[in-house]
């Protein structure tokens, strides 16, 4: 592939070359090419449902510490997300697209800036809050945010160590923020389970 001069890349040649490979896996691979499509950029409904179905299997057992886990999960993916605006603008880093402009693009293209990847992020982080009310819903989750990193890289959307360290940032932002509020969200719903809204916190 022709380089253009431009933006810098994160680990410049190391990434490029990593990229390369996707995308030549990408041109070979046409069958692929709607169903990586899809899941690259609709795959964010999919985690929408996964939050929602831990809250109601947390909700469902009654076990108070794990539906505040998953009531934090999305307000945990939120702020993730919001961090990660200040680390793109600060790397500032080009799209794929635009240092390698004869990339196969199976998307739209974007003005905006690669590095960490907004939906890395908010895998990584729905992935973390979900494994922290529900092991096993929490590992399939995290399988998927993987494959919605690698279907980024596939698409020719993103450099590979953009979604690398994008599911590391949501997953550790989730993580630590949770750490830090659990007593606190804990004691909300509890105070929950006495009121009217009980329904929100326990089905017994």
């Amino acid at each position: 592939m022709v380089r253009v001069s431009g933006g810098s890349v994160v680990w410049d040649q190391s990434q490029e070359d990593w990229f390369g490979a996707v995308n030549h896996l990408a041109r070979i691979t046409p069958w692929l090419h709607t169903p990586a499509r899809v899941y690259a950029q609709l795959g964010v409904g999919a985690f929408a449902g996964l939050l929602l179905l831990s809250w109601w299997l947390a909700r469902g057992d009654g076990d108070l510490r794990r539906v505040a886990a998953a009531l934090w999960a999305p307000i945990g993916m939120l702020l993730a997300i919001g961090i990660n605006q200040y680390l793109v603008a600060a790397f500032a880093e080009p799209r794929p697209y635009t240092v390698l402009p004869h990339s196969l693009v199976l998307v739209s293209r974007s003005s905006d800036y690669s590095f960490p990847s907004d939906h890395a992020v908010m895998a990584g982080a729905v992935a973390a809050g979900i494994w922290i009310a529900h092991r096993v819903l929490g590992l399939i989750t995290a399988a998927l945010a993987v494959l919605m990193a690698w279907t980024r890289v596939y698409v020719g959307a993103h450099f590979p160590l953009d979604v690398a360290v994008g599911l590391l940032v949501g997953a550790g932002v989730v993580l630590v923020s949770y750490a830090l509020v659990r007593p606190l969200a804990r004691h909300v719903v509890e105070l929950l389970e006495r009121t009217r809204v009980r329904v929100l916190v326990t089905a017994l």
